[in-house]
């Protein structure tokens, strides 16, 4: 296992100590994420009682093939937990995610969870956004139109493709990747973008972390966050 795959693992290990007997636990999509959900699939087969709310089919697929119980948001009050990855994460806790196109579920369930627990190696952290691009999920009746306004805005938007037809989203909607590097302030960002009609949901996660878990060349940084 490599030196980033190690971390990946490092970090998303140590935040399943953070899930309690009878938790609900929202569960991430990505490749650290599953680092998780592997994990947390041994401990369900220890004994440890718990049921999961999935970001993705995938890791509804992944939860139910590790006998992870599983149920729907719809199901529950809140989430005790929502533990999932990050393409960037900066020095204000603000992230870029959705560079597995699941965006917008795990937006939903950040936000409808008690906690949050972000887990991540260590080319995660950065001064700044924008060295990744960031997704935004688009209406498809609309996305020729949003991407002529988001050249206009100087975001160099790319719709993402997989072999060369248009990825969809798991609510069936485009995915537009933009060049945000010359936007400073997240925030700001996030408005413009949800102005537009259309726009879904943007890959802006700002606010949302309690605790950050940093697989870092062999040992795990455990950050708590003071969220005002």
């Amino acid at each position: 296992m490599g030196k980033t795959e190690n971390e990946k693992r490092l970090a998303a290990e140590a935040s399943v100590e953070f899930i309690k007997e009878g938790m609900v636990v929202g569960l991430g999509t990505g490749s650290t994420a599953e680092f998780m959900i592997r994990r947390l699939g041994e401990k369900v087969t220890e004994g440890l009682v718990l049921t999961g709310v999935p970001s993705s089919e995938r890791t509804a697929s992944l939860a139910r093939e590790l006998g992870i119980p599983l149920t729907s948001l719809d199901s529950v009050d809140k989430l005790d937990i929502y533990i999932d990855g990050a393409d960037e994460i900066d020095a204000d806790f603000n992230m870029i995610k959705g560079g597995g196109g699941a965006l917008l579920r795990e937006k939903i369930l950040a936000y409808n969870s008690k906690f949050n627990v972000i887990i991540v190696d260590s080319s995660k952290k950065v001064k700044s956004l924008g060295k990744f691009r960031l997704p935004v999920e688009v209406i498809p009746l609309a996305h020729k139109k949003i991407i002529d306004e988001l050249k206009g805005l100087g975001l160099d938007p790319i719709l993402r493709k997989v072999d060369e037809a248009e990825y969809r989203t798991d609510e069936n909607n485009y995915i537009v990747d933009l060049d945000m590097s010359t936007h400073k302030n997240a925030q700001e960002l996030n408005a413009t973008l949800l102005a537009i009609p259309g726009v879904v949901e943007t890959g802006l996660f700002i606010n949302y972390v309690n605790v950050l878990i940093v697989g870092n060349a062999g040992v795990v940084d455990v950050m708590k966050v003071d969220r005002g």
